[in-house]
């Protein structure tokens, strides 16, 4: 049982970090559908197989290595650039500007920092699309990490350096639950943005509600 939200649990909190896909956006955007659709088609014509197994290689890659493009660098020895450069090529038309969003975030304490596993130009220009440009001070992308991929403690290390981010005062809002364990363990305060997820005792906080959850640390 992920706990309520006490105020005073993020009092100490001074770096705001935010995944970017069904986290700053709301999953019925359905933006993934784009996504995952660019990347079959891409794997079909990497590695020369058919729709299905290239449908069955995106899965599996995404859940052995994190990313479908770890596994096509690892396995396949894939140049990242041109398939992110690709696969993020979609139609941001529907998505509708949050001005609650903006508000709660742009009234948060401290620097406001967006970390995806996608990339960072794609990135702003989701962030655009919401309405939200301006409210962070820093986006960063899978490329600054070397292309390791959330949810690998060393994705995480390397762009909170980059950033100054100190751990022990930061909070992590992410949809994917296995991408909070490491900062759990970093000493983040982690706060899962979805419906609650059974049996994850490195979550602290849980909200389908981001603007809500955010509006109440005031």
């Amino acid at each position: 049982m992920v706990r309520p939200m006490p105020r005073a649990d993020f009092t100490h909190v001074r770096y705001w970090v935010f995944d970017l896909d069904n986290t700053l956006y709301p999953p019925a955007a359905r933006l993934f559908d784009q996504i995952e659709l660019r990347m079959t088609d891409y794997v079909m014509a990497a590695l020369g197989v058919d729709r299905a197994r290239a449908n069955h290689l995106r899965k599996h890659y995404w859940r052995e290595y994190g990313t479908t493009l770890a596994g096509l660098m690892r396995e396949h020895d894939v140049d990242p650039g041109p398939y992110l450069t690709e696969v993020h090529e979609i139609d941001l038309g529907h998505l509708e500007a949050d001005a609650a969003l903006r508000d709660a975030i742009t009234a948060l304490p401290g620097r406001k920092t967006v970390y995806t596993n996608g990339t960072a130009p794609y990135a702003r220009r989701v962030i655009a699309a919401r309405g939200l440009s301006g409210a962070f001070d820093a986006v960063y992308g899978v490329e600054h990490a070397g292309f390791r991929p959330k949810p690998e403690r060393a994705a995480f290390e390397e762009v909170f350096e980059r950033d100054g981010i100190r751990a022990e005062e930061a909070a992590m809002f992410e949809d994917e639950v296995r991408n909070l364990h490491a900062p759990w363990t970093m000493g983040m305060r982690t706060v899962h943005v979805g419906p609650e997820p059974e049996e994850a005792p490195h979550i602290h906080h849980s909200t389908p509600d981001l603007a809500g959850f955010l509006t109440a640390l005031r």
